[in-house]
């Protein structure tokens, strides 16, 4: 018997689903399944496996009326929202029309005598372990480049958000995708290490906490496995003095408070150029106290719960914290907030690096804003962080942008943009934000090997 699994849903902490995991030898009895169907996967034409994965993305979206209620009951997201269905089929139509292109035979040379080459050849087995906060658009990220790449997938989805990955699967399937080249399984962190360093995967694809980031690492040690992560974050926004005020406000407030900050690439601080600091932090205050914090299956509710009430009383600390060492609240407790789930989202002012809402990560709806003399301030405050997911700089001055964004130690670089992820562009991080990257040509490359071809013709 394994252990069950329950997800508590942050509407009234009731009890939404429940499910039991897979015991040591079942879930070894997955793996080997899937390894055994991978060869006859990755024996397909490319063609074909392109048009059954985005037959299944197609099949998710059918799904969407029943899945955006069911997000809401299980992580919180108001359904005004609608969901994830654009990024989920915008990242896989993108990985779809690349992929010939990304996975094509890099030709070396050939003549009468030779003939060299380099193949992309899948890993085999590819193991996803996929977050609660976007659950869709995270798991897709690897989901369906693997599988185009002639992987089998094996996908683990977090305990919050407990039914996507059989959502998934039940989709996928649906549209001819074989039951052992993609499947959802449920499994305890004992299991999941034991699968691990039993070299039951090829590669591993974690996004999640730096802890779990080094469980993942640590199990992999001495099996040659490779193992890809996206961990926690601390992404800066930087005000110039030449930004577009209005759109800096609306943009870097909008990251920091969308999904009740529970964004991956969600902004956690703000440092603004002196000059133009006042007035950022009054438009700032008065977009916030416009939230409506409520019931995530209230049409009208902007702010829904956090997911879970630990990942609320870790915010509440963190803000309780800056209080005390000297910063300043401005927005008042919503009526709403009821010590939970429910948070009032916040805007902290006479912030320093000494407070932990300006070096950990908060992953909720709260933003310490800065204000700078310069870009050399902005660029060490920047940098004084453990983290390097994403930067957003706002000025109209383009190489300036390229000039500060060379000096700051991150993944991506935005400017005049925030918390969004171009599937075009490699999706990585620095520091204790992991190592890898997906989407993109980049995410082929990890999600397969060169395998080199030197054929001579003749021998005399």
């Amino acid at each position: 018997m394994g252990q069950e699994l329950k997800c508590v849903s942050p509407i009234d902490g009731s009890v939404f689903a429940t499910r039991e995991t897979l015991s040591r030898d079942d879930a070894f009895a997955a793996a080997k399944r899937a390894r055994e169907a991978q060869v006859a996967w990755a024996a397909r034409p490319l063609q074909e496996r392109i048009d059954l994965v985005m037959a299944g993305v197609a099949a998710v979206g059918a799904m969407n009326d029943e899945i955006v209620p069911e997000l809401a009951h299980m992580m919180g997201r108001p359904v005004r929202y609608g969901g994830e269905f654009g990024g989920f089929n915008e990242r896989a139509s993108h990985m779809a029309d690349i992929a010939a292109e990304a996975l094509a035979d890099i030709e070396v040379g050939e003549d009468a005598s030779f003939k060299r080459y380099i193949k992309r050849v899948p890993h085999g087995v590819v193991f996803v372990v996929a977050p609660w906060n976007y659950p869709y658009m995270t798991a897709i990220n690897t989901v369906a480049p693997a599988l185009i790449a002639g992987n089998s997938v094996v996908l683990k989805h977090a305990t919050q958000t407990l039914l996507v990955g059989e959502r998934m699967a039940a989709a996928f399937h649906s549209a001819g995708i074989p039951e052992d080249v993609f499947q959802n399984v449920f499994l305890s962190h004992d299991v999941t290490n034991d699968l691990i360093a039993g070299n039951a995967f090829d590669f591993v694809n974690f996004t999640g906490s730096v802890g779990g980031g080094q469980a993942m690492e640590r199990a992999a040690a001495g099996t040659f496995t490779g193992v890809g992560t996206e961990l926690g974050g601390k992404d800066p926004g930087y005000v110039m003095d030449d930004a577009d005020l209005d759109a800096a406000v609306d943009t870097l407030i909008d990251g920091a408070m969308f999904n009740a900050g529970q964004c991956c690439c969600g902004i956690e601080r703000i440092y603004v150029h002196e000059s133009l600091f006042d007035a950022f932090v009054a438009k700032a205050v008065e977009i916030v106290k416009g939230y409506k914090l409520g019931n995530p299956l209230d049409p009208d509710t902007t702010l829904g719960p956090m997911a879970n009430v630990r990942f609320a009383a870790e915010v509440r600390a963190q803000i309780d914290e800056a209080l005390a060492d000297g910063a300043t609240a401005h927005i008042d407790t919503f009526p709403e907030d009821d010590g939970g789930a429910y948070l009032t989202p916040q805007i902290l002012t006479n912030v320093t690096h000494d407070m932990r809402v300006m070096r950990d990560e908060s992953f909720g709806p709260v933003v310490g804003i800065m204000p700078v003399k310069d870009d050399a301030e902005a660029i060490r405050l920047m940098n004084d962080s453990e983290f390097g997911l994403t930067a957003s700089l706002w000025t109209r001055d383009l190489e300036r942008a390229q000039a500060v964004g060379d000096q700051v130690e991150t993944g991506t670089v935005f400017m005049n943009r925030a918390d969004y992820l171009d599937p075009g562009l490699c999706w990585t991080g620095c520091k204790n934000t992991g190592r890898g990257g997906g989407l993109s040509v980049i995410g082929y490359q990890n999600l397969t090997r060169p395998k080199s071809y030197h054929l001579k013709k003749v021998t005399s």
